[in-house]
Formats: C-alpha cells, structure tokens, sequence
C-alpha cells in the first residue's frame, strides 16, 4: 500500500488524531521520534505506547537527539507497552482503551503539563487478540475525547502487515494521515525526508538514474534550519556520480551548521576519497559507529 499523507509529523496541532502509515521499522522510529521531540518542547506529557517502547526508547531516542533519558526522570515522559492499558490479558474492549486514553488526559493536565501526546503502535491488533474487531470502535472513540482538547493521539500502522480494509475501515476518525515525504521509492532505493535528526534518508543501493530526485533531496535539506543528516545507513552502493553529488551537497551548507555523513564503510570510502574526511562542521560517521 502506498502511503498518502495529508500532513508533516511537524505540523501536528494540539488536539489532532493521526493516522501514521510506516513501511519500516527506520521510518516508524524516525517519525516517533519527531512526535516525542516536539512534544517534549512544548512542554507537553508525552506517552509511547509500544510493546518494544520500553526496551528502544532510551537508546533509538537518544540516538536522534532527544533528550528522553531526563525527560523520563522528571516525569514528563512515559514508554511502556500495551498490556494493562490497551490490553487486559490479550483481550482488547475498546471501552476500556478509551477510559485508560481519557485518565492520562486528566493526571497530564493534574500534574501540570499543557497537554499530553500519546504515540500508539497498533501492532498488538496483529497479535490473535480476544475483542480485535472492536478497533474502529476504539478510533471512533479516540477522536470523541480529543475533540477540542490539548491532548493528541498517534495511531501508528505497519502499511505492509495491516490489510487496506482495516486501514480504510479506521481512516474516517483521524483528522490527518502521516507518512514520511519521500522523494523515490522502489525495490532498489529509497529517498525520504528525516526528521529526528533533520535531514535526509537514502537506503538500498543508487546510482546515475536517481540523479533528478536525490537532487531534490538534497536542495531540500540544505535548505532546512540547523544541523543536517544524511542517513545512509541503509545504503549498500553509491556510484561515483551520486557520492559527488552529495558530498557537495555537504560542503554548501551554511557555516553555522553542522553536518553529519552517515554510512556504511564502502560508501563512506567514497566520501574519503573526494575529501569530506577533515572538512570544518562535516563529520563523516560509519554507521557502527553511531
């Protein structure tokens, strides 16, 4: 299924209900990862709720920058997993998921916070789950508590396991639809916008052909505020043109910013060969060294 988004994971408001669609693992920690970050800013209570949260929050979070570890000590955040909260016993009723959503709305707004965020992977629907048909109930209900209030609800689906009659079947009760902004997607390669930390992201394998989006790309982030990131952790091959292509992409950013290269050892031989290695605020980061 290719995923359609009608808005920015930056450009979420106070009381939206949104639907994130994500192919991989990358982009679901990415796009988390921005919602958590943003909301932290804000000085909002912020939830993930995830059955592989309380294991990845502290390093995959702080790994893109946020500052979760602090943000968890003083308790303006929470990662934890579904069961006795969506789930009691791997039984599901949507009744009492919408009264656990509707009691951390009111401890945020007890403890002082100016709203709450709650980022939910919905991978536990996949699991053989008592009461599962009751999900759209469950939407249908998130978006009845939102409503006019300070408290914003991440719904999070794996686009490549959920079905498109689940995915149409709960679409109508979110008020947007997220996914991350990609530039090319095929079997081969992937070109998408980061978030956490600002950048772009480019995996599989590139070469001449993609030359027209990886330019786009790269304008785009150049043109981001603050520090840059390319992400090519994923990425196996880089031809000469396209490792050329983004090395001078590096050396245009503004003096103020720094700019991180990430890479596997190969393509990062590229990149030494052209003479990133040494440049002032470029630094050029195997990816298992991250």
């Amino acid at each position: 299924m290719t995923a359609e988004a009608s808005a920015q994971i930056t450009e979420l408001a106070v009381d939206d209900h949104a639907c994130l669609t994500f192919g991989e693992e990358e982009e679901l920690l990415d796009l988390t990862a921005a919602f958590v970050r943003d909301g932290l800013a804000a000085g909002l209570k912020v939830v993930w709720l995830s059955d592989a949260a309380p294991q990845l929050a502290a390093g995959e979070l702080a790994r893109r920058g946020v500052a979760v570890q602090s943000a968890m000590a003083r308790g303006q955040m929470t990662a934890a997993g579904s069961e006795g909260r969506l789930l009691a016993g791997q039984a599901f009723r949507a009744d009492a998921a919408v009264g656990w959503l509707t009691r951390q709305i009111a401890l945020a707004s007890e403890a002082g916070f100016a709203g709450l965020r709650v980022a939910v992977d919905m991978g536990w629907a996949l699991r053989p789950v008592t009461g599962v048909e009751e999900l759209p109930r469950f939407e249908e209900g998130i978006a009845t508590v939102l409503g006019g209030g300070t408290a914003s609800v991440l719904c999070q689906y794996d686009r490549g396991r959920f079905d498109p009659v689940t995915l149409a079947s709960v679409a109508a009760f979110h008020t947007c639809s997220v996914a991350a902004a990609t530039y090319y997607a095929d079997a081969v390669l992937r070109i998408c916008r980061q978030y956490a930390p600002a950048g772009i992201r480019i995996a599989g394998e590139i070469d001449y052909q993609a030359e027209e989006p990886l330019a786009l790309a790269l304008a785009e982030a150049v043109r981001l505020e603050g520090d840059v990131t390319f992400n090519m952790a994923g990425l196996a091959f880089a031809d000469a043109l396209c490792t050329a292509m983004i090395a001078d992409a590096a050396r245009t950013v503004s003096a103020s910013r720094q700019v991180v290269l990430c890479c596997q050892s190969g393509v990062a031989a590229g990149f030494a060969r052209l003479g990133v290695v040494g440049l002032p605020r470029v630094s050029l980061v195997t990816a298992d060294d991250r």
